[in-house]
């Protein structure tokens, strides 16, 4: 054999023999796919995961699983024809139930994930090595899931957000678009399940996905009740005329500066003293004049007396 041709022979069969290892739980091969955006957790956790496999979710699924997750993108069961709910168990909706990938459904709140923004329009890249015909089906966890309890069928709407049917296969993946819903905050799983119409085959796969968490709003306060107001109301004005009854608190009428007292001058103005200044003056005069009045009187009746 020419050298030429057993290398291409020898490359041909390193690049299939990982796509032929587990089919003894789906079935014929076909198309094989997973989501790597948003990452689904058996390509972060895969050879191919880059920095994720390292991370202690992947570490512990690789342990539980008890191999790594060379096949990462043959996640598959055959003649399920849309029973994904009675054929998936709850709890195995990761591994779709398959022992193989038992290592996916463990119950943890740190997989790698990644960041998405409510309402936003998603575009999924899901890696495919062969075009066929199918409908993907995408799901995401309810408001208020834990991500610290295993994934059930409970925890996913019964209906999914977003269907993409036979969408083209570009560059070696199909790119599918879809309106996120709105109302999702905190940690969420993506699940999307591919049902193929050209082969008996159909994937599941878990991407986790975070949102941002809702700011807590600022206490409001309560508008006061018609009662409430009345009474401020009633205050106001008893506050009002306390302080018109104290000295110089009518702004309104206003003591004149000529009487006004210096503040804390607490002198009564008729006790003033001084020489021929203030009231005292005139009644001193008053009282010398009344003696001499009656002096002189009783002078006059002496006199006449005499006579």
């Amino acid at each position: 054999m020419p050298r030429r041709t057993a290398h291409r022979t020898a490359l041909a069969a390193a690049l299939v023999t990982p796509l032929l290892l587990p089919l003894w739980a789906a079935g014929p091969a076909g198309a094989h796919g997973a989501p790597t955006d948003p990452v689904s957790r058996v390509v972060a956790c895969s050879p191919e995961g880059g920095d994720r496999v390292g991370s202690a979710a992947c570490r512990a699924a690789v342990a539980a699983n008890g191999a790594p997750f060379t096949a990462w993108d043959n996640l598959r069961l055959a003649n399920v024809n849309g029973r994904d709910r009675q054929v998936v168990p709850d709890g195995k909706l990761c591994s779709g139930g398959l022992p193989a990938y038992r290592g996916l459904d463990l119950a943890r709140a740190d997989w790698p994930s990644t960041r998405m923004t409510p309402g936003a329009t998603l575009t999924m890249r899901y890696v495919s090595t062969i075009p066929h015909t199918g409908t993907f089906r995408m799901y995401l966890t309810k408001p208020g899931y834990d991500p610290a309890g295993p994934l059930s069928w409970s925890d996913l709407p019964e209906k999914p957000f977003a269907e993409v049917t036979d969408p083209a296969l570009t560059d070696g993946a199909y790119r599918l678009k879809a309106t996120l819903p709105s109302d999702r905050t905190g940690r969420h799983v993506l699940y999307t399940v591919w049902q193929n119409s050209s082969t008996p085959d159909t994937y599941y796969s878990c991407s986790d996905v975070v949102f941002p968490e809702k700011e807590a709003a600022a206490p409001q306060q309560e508008a006061a009740s018609p009662e409430e107001k009345e009474s401020e109301k009633a205050e106001d004005e008893k506050e009002k005329e306390t302080e018109e009854q104290k000295p110089g608190g009518n702004a309104a009428d206003p003591q004149p500066p000529s009487q006004a007292q210096p503040q804390g001058d607490h002198t009564p103005v008729a006790a003033t003293s001084g020489p021929g200044s203030g009231p005292s003056t005139p009644m001193l005069a008053g009282g010398a004049a009344a003696v001499l009045l009656l002096t002189g009187g009783a002078a006059l009746a002496v006199r006449l007396r005499r006579r």
